[in-house]
């Protein structure tokens, strides 16, 4: 899926922020968007329109997030709740649903390259044994969740929103950095980067793209 020694641009959460995706888009470099492309902010389409031609062109791919996840059950006809996910539905031209649909179903849980390594929501040692992951047809299994959803306490924060940990990092192996998206977690609007306790690190780049922050991404060079 990415051409062997290329340059890399990986993008965090989007969310439907299409001005600041085309922005990032434009490159000569591999484009790896680390999922949540879609939902909340203003053009969805015109993000999607941004990640087709990528795909098209076979200058990037798009990994699975929790909301893409939603929109494609939506898309399929499962009963889902409201929320921004029934306003991209709203916002979705007829004749973008089918190809919207494919390309998430097509879109990888994971990718491992290496010492670098690319999910949405967070890493488990099992995602290793696994190269790459796709949609989960039905209900997803604890690494496909882990992947999508974080890691969760099942508890609410006081904004409504599933208390998230960071337990995860401290499985990341010594010398390999993985890149996440889905929790956001900068207090200065960089990228946030942590290092666990098994020496691996975590770099996470969702810093509010589509809802009221901004977009970020790192270029990463072969090496």
């Amino acid at each position: 899926m990415i051409p062997p020694g290329a340059k890399l641009r990986v993008i965090g959460d989007v969310h439907g922020d299409s001005r600041a995706f085309a922005v990032a888009a434009e490159t000569d470099r591999f484009v790896i968007q680390l999922g949540d492309l879609v939902d909340d902010g203003p053009d969805t389409p015109g993000a999607l329109r941004i990640m087709f031609r990528l795909i098209v062109e076979k200058r990037g791919l798009f990994l699975l997030g929790n909301h893409e996840y939603k929109l494609a059950r939506a898309l399929r006809g499962d009963n889902v709740r409201n929320g921004p996910t029934a306003r991209t539905i709203a916002e979705l031209p007829e004749d973008m649903r089918a190809r919207t649909y494919e390309a998430i179903c097509a879109a990888p849980l994971w990718l491992s390259l290496g010492p670098l390594f690319f999910v949405h929501g967070a890493f488990q040692r099992g995602m290793l044994e696994l190269p790459r992951a796709a949609f989960p047809p039905g209900r997803p299994g604890p690494l496909a969740a882990f992947a999508l959803y974080g890691q969760t306490t099942g508890r609410v924060t006081g904004t409504g929103r599933p208390e998230r940990l960071l337990r995860w990092i401290d499985d990341i192996p010594e010398g390999m950095t993985v890149y996440a998206g889905h929790d956001q977690r900068s207090t200065d609007g960089r990228p946030y980067v942590r290092t666990g306790r098994a020496g691996g690190t975590a770099i996470m780049l969702d810093t509010g793209a589509g809802k009221g922050g901004h977009l970020s991404w790192i270029d990463i060079d072969p090496e």
